[in-house]
């Protein structure tokens, strides 16, 4: 693995960390009842994981045309292949995370609520022994979690299976056009704004089928409609379900760029 190809993977890394993490944001805002503050506090690291997107997207593009001038560069496949994987492992560790970034960021949002400032948050989190309160709040996924999945899942199963599409479209729609463009480098400009399509068709699942299931929830717990086991048992179904989005988009690599290639050869 070459460093273009590393800074790759770890701005993919950077990417769904952060959105896996976006998960433990709902049970700190149950826990501290500040829901809109924990959803405006978790837009600052949406803001990075935007930032990274932006690089991560000249960085694939650069890589695919130089394998387009020098075949015997790179294998343009397996560089994609070990993308995803940083996808999948990013996932995992934001998975195994949930408990201890969920007390940091109830923490942060109790310290956002009395001095109201963004810039003050930053300087207490690095400055004011942030080290020491990591350790504090580490803590691994409780085996309670797992052995009560059985109970129920909180959500329906038609929700989990979206959840799986989703992920799996939004992991692999700029992989498949890039690469549809490296397999007809002819349409590789069309190929590439295709990737978009891909990208809405995911975020209309996530948007209007996903989203408002959680948010539902999420109120429902905070009006004690709903038990907070529910609710976690929920999150550990659509967390399990990101994973194997990430893995399924392993699978639509090649599928999707070929069809991809196939629309933008007959636009």
């Amino acid at each position: 693995m070459d460093i273009q190809l590393g800074i790759i993977c770890i701005l993919t890394f950077v990417i769904h960390l952060i959105g896996t993490l976006a998960y433990s944001v709902r049970i700190a805002g149950i826990r501290t009842r500040r829901i809109a503050v924990s959803f405006a506090l978790f837009n600052v690291l949406v803001l990075v994981s935007r930032t990274s997107n932006s690089f991560q997207g000249p960085f694939l593009a650069k890589r695919v045309e130089e394998n387009l001038a020098h075949p015997q560069l790179h294998h343009l496949l397996s560089d994609f292949r070990w993308v995803l994987v940083s996808a999948t492992l990013a996932t995992l560790l934001g998975a195994l995370c949930i408990p201890t970034f969920q007390r940091l960021f109830s923490r942060a949002v109790m310290h956002f609520q009395v001095h109201r400032s963004i810039l003050r948050l930053l300087i207490y989190g690095f400055f004011h022994g942030g080290i020491r309160h990591v350790r504090n709040a580490a803590s691994v996924p409780a085996l309670a979690n797992f052995t009560q999945l059985n109970r129920g899942r909180g959500v329906t199963p038609g929700v989990i299976i979206l959840n799986i599409v989703a992920v799996a479209l939004w992991t692999v729609g700029v992989f498949a056009a890039l690469y549809a463009g490296y397999l007809n480098p002819e349409v590789r400009v069309t190929a590439i704004t295709l990737a978009s399509i891909v990208n809405g068709a995911a975020t209309v699942l996530m948007f209007v089928f996903i989203d408002p299931q959680m948010s539902m929830m999420t109120d429902d717990v905070v009006e004690g409609h709903v038990s907070e086991p529910s609710f976690r048992r929920a999150v550990v179904w659509l967390v399990g379900s990101r994973f194997a989005g990430t893995l399924l988009a392993q699978l639509l690599l090649i599928p999707a760029a070929t069809l991809i290639a196939f629309v933008a050869q007959h636009l």
